[in-house]
Formats: structure tokens, C-alpha cells, sequence
């Protein structure tokens, strides 16, 4: 176990080049299972999640190659369906809440899907219903045991398309759907899909391994299934959780930095969320720009109210941004309500950013109201622990705006979700240490 000891205050200035992005690279792990052939993917991230999810995939037959620190190949070839049964697939699968993506593909190619309640962030319930009625709606059958808490899927038939309408567009279950529904017999509609650039970029990839797939970028998906898939080279997206990460902390630490190959395309409505609490960005030819903010000042709107950050789905900020707008707008001037809609205990940290001296009302488990307090004092440094890997992000920020050193605990949440993020950070001016914990 590991520590960060931060020593606030310092100013970055430097380029950085953002990760591969994390959502997206889960996905395209999982669907490697979907054929036998070889599939390339570069710009994988070197983060816990990831590399737990390439053990996964190992441990059940998958022969894996690492070419180079973000380069892997990967041939399902001889999956072995016996280990999903094993305490090490048990073990690895409870680790991280990307495990669940293997399901669609197994069931889709094997007829066999088994995972344990997977793990991931502590931010309040997580359902898995999408992922369990799209499925048997695909002709799967499904059972739960509770008292090990095991999610079953088995069909002895080949799966069959059919029409759903998602009672929720979440990401991992549009993708396991998808996936399942590539191989299926005849054509499946997806209506109330996810859109994300993630699931855009599955879509692309399998449609590269020989899927039909229709719609990529709407709501509303039609697959027609097709016998078999091949190999296929893919890379992942620059990271956008990572890229508005680091505007917000250039942001509060009055730094300068150019976030490398970076284009506005891929951040959807990102740079204007962060315009509207006073955090303006330029874009140049070879990335995002961040000037020194020695002050910021959030906006109303045009009628002359209170501002709202909030969250929702894709095109709509993304939910793992609401941490960061939420600690950005703590060195701000003026107030904004941050609303975050769909996890009910993300916002649980902000009694950690009070104890630092922020001005920050919670007004229930989903909205908080930020008094920035514009640079008129510095926030304290203090000890901390990360509950969950955006939050924990957030108070890394906080720490290195704050006056003297923080120490954060539970480090390993935020290296589940962000590469080696101390040396990263250290490279351009940043004082951060990790220390192991005795």
C-alpha cells in the first residue's frame, strides 16, 4: 500500500500527453473475445484497471503479447471455459467493474457467460439490470445466486436478435449488448443506447472485424449478426476523463500547460462546461492549451441565476467529470450548483475539500453549491483518503492548490483509473510523492 505526500503551491508549466482512454480500452479488451484471430490495440493505458482486465483475459486462454508499454496483441483462440469457475477468475473479477464486459462476448461465442458482483468505485448503487434484461433478450438464460452473489448467463442455441428499448443508456451495457448481438441470428435494434465516444469506437472496431453495425453515434443501434469475426488493429482515444482532469488542476493552480494531440471533436461539450465557470482553453496544432487563470469567474444565466453543473448522457457532460468542476470552482469567483444525477454518493468527498477551507454547502447526495472563494486564501494542506478514482483525482488537485503537505491514502483507486499520474505530473513541476504505506 502506497501513499501520495503532496506538496502544494507550485505551478506547472510543460506539455503533457493524455492516456488512452480507460472506458474505451475495457471495452475493446472484452471484444477481442469475440474471435479467434489476432487483434492489435495500441494506446492502451498502463493503469490498474486495464492491466487487472488483460490478467482476466489470460487466466481463461487468451495468449497475450505486449509489444510495447501501450501496445498488445491479443488471440482467443483456446479459451479455456473451466477457469471461469476458478478462485483466481473469482479474485480478479471482483477487482475491477470492467469485468462484467466479458459476459456479452463468452455468451455470444461460447454459449457460457459467469462473473462474480463485479468491483469498481464506491459511489452508491450500480445496477446491472441493462446488462441482464438486454441479454435474455437475446435468448440467454439467467440466474443469480445470491448467497455468492454469481451472475449466470447460458443459451444452448445461438443467440437471436431481436428489438429492446434500454430503460438506461449505460455504457457497459450498450457495449456488452453489442457485443453479444454481433454474433446473434438476424437483426438486433438497440433504442436508448449509449452514444459515447467509447462506444463509438467499439462500434468502429467491430465493424473493422467484419460486424454490421448502423447508427454509430445515435441513440438507436441496428446490428445484423454475421457468423464469425476477424482480427483487426485499433487505438484507443486520448482520454477525456484525463484531459478535462488536468484543465481543471492547470486551472486551480494558476499553471500553464498544452495537453499534447488533443483535438476538440473528441471532448464534446467539455470545453464549454468549463467555459461557463470561468476556465478557458485554446486549442493549437499540437493540442489543448491552458493558460495561467489567476482568476476565474463562473457565469449566470441569461436570466440571472445561479449556475448548474450537471451530468447526463452522452452528448451531456460526462458524470466522471463532476469531481473535477466541483474542486475547480473552489478558486473561483462567484457560486454554481454541482449536480451530479446519477451516483448518489459521489459527492461524499466534499467534507474532505471543507476541512481544507473550501466553501461548499451539501445540499443532498446529489448537489452540492460551491462559494468559490477567488484566491482570497489558500486551501490548508490536511490528510485524506481517496474513496473512489475521480473523487480521488479531485483531491490530488485540491492538495497541490493547498498551502503545505497533504498526504492521501488509498492511492490505489486513482491508479486504477490514471497512468503513473505522480511522475506524469512531477515531469512538469508538480511535488508529489509516493510513499509506501508501513
Amino acid at each position: 500500500m502506497y501513499v501520495f505526500q503532496v506538496e502544494g503551491g507550485h505551478k506547472l508549466n510543460g506539455s503533457i500527453t493524455p492516456q488512452g482512454a480507460k472506458n474505451e480500452a475495457l471495452q475493446v479488451l472484452a471484444a477481442t473475445l469475440l474471435t479467434p484471430e489476432e487483434v492489435t490495440i495500441k494506446n492502451l493505458p498502463d493503469i490498474l484497471d486495464v492491466n487487472n482486465l488483460i490478467k482476466l483475459l489470460k487466466l481463461i486462454g487468451v495468449k497475450v503479447k505486449k509489444i510495447d508499454n501501450h501496445t498488445y496483441s491479443f488471440k482467443a483462440d483456446t479459451i479455456n471455459i473451466d477457469s471461469l469457475y476458478s478462485k483466481e477468475f473469482f479474485y480478479l473479477a471482483t477487482r475491477l467493474r470492467g469485468s462484467i464486459l466479458i459476459v456479452g462476448p463468452l455468451l455470444a461465442r461460447f454459449g457460457i457467460g459467469i462473473i462474480p458482483s463485479p468491483g469498481g468505485d464506491k459511489i452508491g448503487r450500480r445496477r446491472l439490470d441493462v446488462h441482464v434484461e438486454g441479454l435474455t433478450a437475446l435468448g440467454a438464460q439467467f440466474e443469480y445466486e445470491p448467497q455468492n452473489k454469481v451472475y449466470s448467463f447460458h443459451t444452448k442455441d445461438k443467440l437471436q436478435g431481436t428489438y429492446m428499448l434500454l430503460d438506461e443508456a449505460s455504457v457497459t451495457g450498450t457495449a456488452n449488448i453489442i457485443m453479444a448481438a454481433v454474433l446473434a441470428k438476424g437483426k438486433t435494434t438497440i433504442y436508448h443506447a449509449a452514444s459515447e465516444p467509447y462506444v463509438q469506437q467499439l462500434c468502429r472496431m467491430l465493424t473493422r472485424m467484419g460486424a454490421k453495425i448502423s447508427g454509430i453515434g445515435s441513440n438507436l443501434l441496428e446490428i445484423e449478426g454475421v457468423e464469425s469475426l476477424g482480427g483487426t488493429h485499433h487505438t484507443v482515444l486520448p482520454d477525456m476523463i484525463e484531459v478535462g482532469s488536468l484543465i481543471g488542476l492547470a486551472a486551480l493552480t494558476q499553471s500553464q500547460i498544452t495537453i499534447k494531440g488533443v483535438k476538440s471533436e473528441q471532448l464534446g461539450i467539455i470545453p464549454k462546461s468549463f467555459s461557463k465557470i470561468g476556465v478557458n482553453i485554446e486549442f493549437k496544432e499540437e493540442g489543448l492549451f491552458v493558460p495561467e487563470h489567476k482568476h476565474y469567474k463562473i457565469k449566470k444565466f441569461v436570466d440571472g441565476s445561479l449556475m448548474t453543473i450537471s451530468d447526463g448522457i452522452w452528448p451531456a457532460l460526462t458524470p466522471d467529470l463532476i469531481s473535477i468542476f466541483l474542486v475547480t470552482a473552489v478558486q473561483a469567483k462567484g457560486s454554481v450548483i454541482i449536480h451530479q444525477k446519477m451516483f448518489e454518493s459521489r459527492l461524499f468527498f466534499v467534507d474532505k475539500l471543507i476541512n481544507m477551507g473550501a466553501q461548499i454547502i451539501l445540499c443532498d447526495p446529489h448537489r452540492a453549491t460551491v462559494i468559490g472563494i477567488d484566491r482570497e486564501y489558500n486551501l490548508r494542506a490536511t490528510k485524506m483518503s481517496s474513496p473512489d478514482i475521480r473523487a480521488g483525482v479531485a483531491l490530488l488537485i485540491a492538495a497541490m492548490s493547498a498551502e503545505g503537505t497533504s498526504t492521501i491514502h488509498n492511492i490505489e483507486q486513482i491508479d486504477r483509473g490514471y497512468e503513473h499520474i505522480d511522475k506524469r505530473l512531477n515531469a512538469i513541476g508538480a511535488k508529489i510523492k509516493r510513499i509506501e504505506k508501513v
